[in-house]
């Protein structure tokens, strides 16, 4: 798309700022993925190929924290005021049928900040659309905590396997970065399984 590209060129041309920009903006709202940006920079200066990747990691992380409050300032209460307004004017049928929506979003919130914090950490890591995880997040009333943790470490761990490999390979690795990244999500994935599996058996030899 021609305004993608044009934002591209916007946030290149503003250099280190334009990569925090395009990190801190990238996760509450629709712009190209600073990947790109991170990409081209590492290429670029191999030698501030590190430094590139916390300047996207902590506005990003940033950036995550506003897509939460909107979330939770935003999405929750719209939502519920939808369902109150609804039921206040509908008739008993209805009613219930709202009353036992509202009941499912508790349920889906109280599951959300058990395992949230696994979707984000997920979503901050892979290429799955982060943004939609932290507004979400603060939707469902997540631990902020928890939230900021998971970001912090999915995000930092995604830049920085990104400048890290540049750095060590250069050009030649460009094209197949993702492909390292799935990697390694599919390792975190079986390590996380084999985690909760083993845990899992212990507490009920217990």
């Amino acid at each position: 798309m021609q305004i993608f590209g044009a934002m591209n060129e916007y946030f290149s041309s503003l250099g280190t700022i334009g990569l925090a920009l395009n990190s801190f903006i990238e996760s509450f709202f629709l712009v190209p993925p600073p990947d790109f940006l991170l990409i081209a920079m590492d290429l670029a200066n191999p030698q501030k190929a590190l430094y590139y990747a916390f300047i996207c990691t902590i506005a990003s992380a940033f950036g995550g924290v506003v897509g939460y409050l909107i979330g939770k300032f935003g999405g929750r209460p719209v939502f519920i005021w939808i369902l109150t307004s609804l039921s206040k004017k509908e008739g008993v049928q209805k009613r219930k049928q709202l009353k036992d929506a509202l009941q499912k979003f508790n349920e889906v919130e109280a599951l959300y900040n058990k395992w949230g914090v696994h979707a984000v950490f997920f979503a901050a890591f892979t290429p799955i659309p982060y943004k939609v995880f932290t507004i979400a997040s603060g939707i469902l009333n997540m631990n902020p905590y928890s939230f900021t943790l998971a970001s912090v470490v999915g995000r930092g761990m995604r830049f920085f396997i990104v400048s890290i490999v540049l750095m060590l390979f250069g050009e030649s690795i460009k094209d197949h970065l993702e492909l390292i990244i799935l990697g390694a999500t599919l390792i975190i994935v079986a390590f996380f399984v084999i985690l909760y599996k083993k845990r899992h058996s212990i507490s009920l030899k217990k």
